[in-house]
């Protein structure tokens, strides 16, 4: 099957992409979502993953007007400056942002361990021990939970609740009561201990601090966000790869001299020189010379692309073979890779952002455990009890809801998991990833290199009748062997491993046919059939068959001749991987439907989907049309995971729902994925769906636990049965619980 082509992304006026700043959670995408689209003529999607929004307005809306209700929401927009190759700006920002949070969570770890191991081992509680803890948990408490309680109060100005509002407000009261009870209470006398309690009893908390828990929910909420802004990180990293594929440098004809420029000083119609190996630097026409062109990077066309005067080349694609004049065409944004750098983008933006269970669920909790707490003082206040045995009730509300365990929820599961995976070599992005691999039904794999090896290997030699197979096979892969080809190469490669091969003289390449030279004493002709009948060579009939079969089965047929006669056929393709097929076999076991999705010939995708399992095949795709297919699946009803490794494949990966890059393929590839093979076997995707979704099942099931732990105990803090302390401890156990839970993720292993 063959796609149409995509059309090319809008440029209208009315569509622009604003650069958010101040997201700490998916609910704050969806505030500035709704706020942007109750403009009149608005329509807005906003990505927390790639803090970014892409915005349709009237003529009557202007950008400054959407950057300002932005403002007014509370977060902070600009409009992105236009992607440069290597720009090191851009690459700075999001690096300084991260070593920021590092330091914050470094120096709240620093300060808040002695804290904890104070207040829950007694026996070294030396005197003033209190107000060295209040020394080492103040700065914690303020500036190292500062984001969490700017947060809380942007979100109290615009009437919501949040994570944030949660955990500022649940630690703000613990470090409140502390300070009451160190300055106004019993907490601060020498020789105070702080035993660790587990009867229920009425206290008035004069003589109990909670600093421990102040700072140590603040430290395990702020490791939570540093992993997940690590995951973020890279979001435009595979932007920048992309861009930088391409040629630094150009040998520039100008006057019948080669001049070497930048490539940004290349125009329109400026004829360039590529050298065998070089990257062609831009988009053009061959003028001169003829080639084998590598572009399985771009296309997935397997097999090397011969080109001559005419023919089209593309930017970043590597010339295999001889010298080559190329005019300019097209440069900078108006150039393929340009515009696959678009696509890309585009993908990444337009893919919904993942809702943290985390804050779906506290878009609920956080209210009604504050409205709880407000009530149980009210209640407490009004039924005469005193103000104290009102605010410990009203703190014990607060500190047994309080999310230590939540937050640890997402990142020890995530951590486990990920460590885990990464010694089977496989690399999880982050949390957001994960969320996709229970409900993914259909399997996009790309061919060439995730499939298939990726590279041309000799798999048959069939020679004619009466003719010694190794004969031909040492004859055609002596004269293969001083060419520079990718298929002659391959049997090159494959002729050397059965033995030495006889040296070559009066080598001749044939343009884009084949070759021919003297070997021990013989004019040999290699090349394709054409070649032979050109020469006047008889062909007898099981040679001509052996070429249609071998094209039927969609290898390369290379003929051999001597003395007039086709010798025989050695035959070459991009072989499967040895995995491959039981690869495909365990992804229908997971409830996978595959699909082979190739910028292939159908031939060859059809003989190879044969080879592995796979019934549903769609071929001779363009880059951009492999998107367009990934989306068309989407729309179908399906939830699509795609498996591949080149620059082609990158913009699918980040269109599919769930994207993994085979490690041994490009960088861009690599950096638009979320979920990465470091084996490039492809029964690393099974392993890596399988291990993705236990990893989901272990974050659901310790928020689970998490809640329960600490819902099931709120009646009894509200009721004054709770001891803040045992709220604590309460808090405390089920964050055990939790990271014993999370360790379990370092049992899995993989299928057998």
């Amino acid at each position: 099957m063959t796609t149409t082509s995509s059309t090319p992304l809008p440029t209208a006026p009315n569509l622009i992409e604003l650069s958010i700043g101040g997201m700490t959670c998916a609910s704050c995408a969806s505030r500035i979502e709704k706020k942007l689209n109750r403009m009149e003529g608005v329509s807005a999607t906003v990505n927390y993953a790639t803090e970014k929004a892409t915005v349709r307005f009237a003529d009557e809306v202007t950008p400054d007007d959407l950057i300002a209700t932005v403002e007014k929401t509370g977060y902070t927009a600009k409009l992105p400056p236009p992607p440069t190759p290597a720009g090191p700006p851009a690459a700075e920002a999001p690096v300084d942002e991260l070593r920021g949070l590092r330091n914050r969570l470094w120096t709240s770890v620093a300060l808040t361990v002695p804290v904890i191991l104070l207040a829950m081992v007694p026996a070294w509680q030396f005197d003033y021990w209190q107000w060295l803890s209040l020394t080492l948990a103040a700065p914690v408490v303020v500036w190292g939970g500062l984001p969490f309680h700017r947060a809380a109060l942007i979100n109290l100005r615009h009437g919501a609740a949040t994570m944030d509002t949660l955990v500022s407000v649940g630690t703000l009261a613990a470090f409140g009561w502390s300070l009451w009870a160190l300055f106004l209470g019993d907490a601060g006398m020498p020789g105070m201990t702080h035993p660790f309690r587990f009867a229920i009893t009425r206290s008035d908390g004069a003589g109990n601090i909670y600093l421990e828990a102040a700072a140590g929910v603040t430290m395990f909420i702020l490791a939570g966000r540093y992993f997940e802004a690590r995951s973020k990180r890279n979001a435009g990293a595979a932007l920048r790869a992309l861009l930088e594929l391409g040629a630094r440098d150009v040998a520039v004809l100008r006057g019948g001299v080669e001049t070497r420029v930048p490539v940004d000083q290349l125009a329109v119609g400026d004829r360039f020189v590529v050298r065998p190996g070089e990257k062609i630097a831009t988009d053009g026409v061959v003028d001169e010379g003829t080639s084998a062109v590598d572009a399985s990077m771009l296309t997935g066309e397997s097999v090397p692309v011969e080109v001559g005067p005419g023919d089209a080349v593309v930017g970043a694609t590597v010339n295999a073979g001889g010298r080559l004049v190329v005019t300019a065409t097209r440069i900078g944004g108006d150039t393929q890779l340009a515009q696959m750098a678009r696509l890309v983008e585009q993908a990444q933006s337009g893919k919904a952002a993942a809702q943290r269970l985390a804050d779906r669920i506290s878009g609920v909790f956080v209210p009604i455990v504050i409205a709880l707490a407000a009530g149980t003082l009210g209640w407490w206040l009004g039924t005469g009890a005193g103000p104290t045995a009102a605010f410990t009730a009203a703190v014990a509300v607060l500190i047994i809801a309080c999310p230590c365990a939540l937050g640890l929820a997402t990142p020890t599961a995530l951590l486990v998991g990920t460590g885990r995976g990464a010694q089977l070599g496989i690399l999880i992005k982050g949390p957001e990833a994960l969320e996709s691999t229970r409900k993914v039904d259909t399997v996009v794999l790309d061919k060439t290199g995730t499939v298939t090896t990726g590279r041309m290997t000799l798999v048959s030699v069939a020679p004619a009748e009466g003719v010694d197979p190794g004969e031909l096979l040492r004859l055609a892969g002596a004269l293969e062997s001083a060419s520079e080809h990718p298929i002659a190469r391959a049997v090159a490669v494959g002729a050397a491993e059965a033995g030495a091969l006889p040296p070559v003289t009066d080598f001749a390449n044939a343009e884009g046919l084949g070759v021919t030279g003297t070997v021990e004493g013989r004019a040999v002709v290699v090349g394709r059939l054409r070649l032979l009948r050109e020469r006047g060579f008889d062909v007898p009939p099981e040679v001509a068959r052996a070429v249609t079969d071998a094209e039927a089965a969609g290898r390369t047929a290379v003929l051999a001749g001597w003395d007039g006669r086709a010798r025989g056929l050695l035959a070459v393709a991009d072989v499967v991987k040895p995995t491959s097929r039981v690869a495909v076999a365990r992804l229908r076991g997971l409830g996978l439907r595959p699909v082979l999705l190739t910028g292939d010939n159908a031939t060859v995708a059809r003989a190879v989907a044969d080879e592995v399992g796979i019934d549903e095949v769609i071929a001779e795709v363009l880059p951009a049309e492999k998107v367009d297919v990934v989306a068309r699946l989407q729309r179908e009803g399906r939830v699509v995971a795609m498996v591949g490794d080149g620059v082609n494949d990158a913009a699918a990966l980040a269109q599919a729902d769930l994207g993994l890059a085979m490690g041994t393929g490009t960088d861009v590839a690599i950096e638009a994925s979320d979920l990465t093979l470091v084996r490039g076997d492809l029964t690393a995707a099974a392993d890596a769906i399988r291990l993705a979704r236990r990893t989901l099942n272990t974050i659901r099931g310790n928020l689970v636990w998490a809640f329960g732990y600490n819902v099931a105990a709120l009646p009894l803090a509200a009721a004054g049965l709770l001891n803040p302390m045992i709220a604590g401890g309460t808090m405390a156990l089920s964050s055990v619980f939790v990271v014993a839970n999370s360790l379990r993720l370092r049992r899995f292993s993989t299928a057998r």
